[in-house]
């Protein structure tokens, strides 16, 4: 097994990113025949009842995570909810996912986020330097 830090974490829904604010969080990649990897991250106390919806339900969540740095690209893992353990107005939130197969190529997905947002030339060229090193986060589209 090998562990990594988790920098960021977001859940995917539809079209939309909603980042999960958290005090600290840890990804374990199990090395097993299955690819299996786990997260555990200390959640704030609202966003307690969507990972205790999820669990109950047992729905696949997609989750995008960034570990170790943070200018490394996302990853996205199709993930159930193992556990959500309350602890003084925060959570404890195990899940257990495999990757998915999503487009992961950042400078490709940032280049047509400009396109689409109509810039063009120097403009381009320039939104595209500043954020390139910056990384705003970008919605990866999911092919689950």
């Amino acid at each position: 097994m090998k562990s990594f830090r988790l920098i960021s974490m977001q859940i995917a829904d539809e079209d939309n990113l909603t980042d999960i604010d958290f005090t600290e969080g840890l990804i374990i990649n199990k090395e097993d025949d299955s690819g299996t990897w786990l997260i555990e991250v200390f959640v704030e106390e609202k966003f307690i009842p969507y990972f205790e919806n999820a669990c109950a339900d047992q729905s696949d969540i997609i989750v995008q995570v960034v570990i170790t740095k943070k200018d490394n690209d996302p990853a996205a893992f199709k993930s159930k909810v193992c556990s959500v353990s309350r602890v003084n107005g925060y959570a404890s939130i195990l899940l257990k996912g495999n990757l998915t197969k999503i487009q992961n190529d950042y400078p490709a997905m940032l280049l047509e986020y400009l396109l689409n947002q109509g810039l063009t030339g120097e403009e381009l060229l320039s939104e595209f330097k500043e954020k390139i090193t910056t990384r705003p986060r970008i919605l990866i589209p999911k092919k689950v």
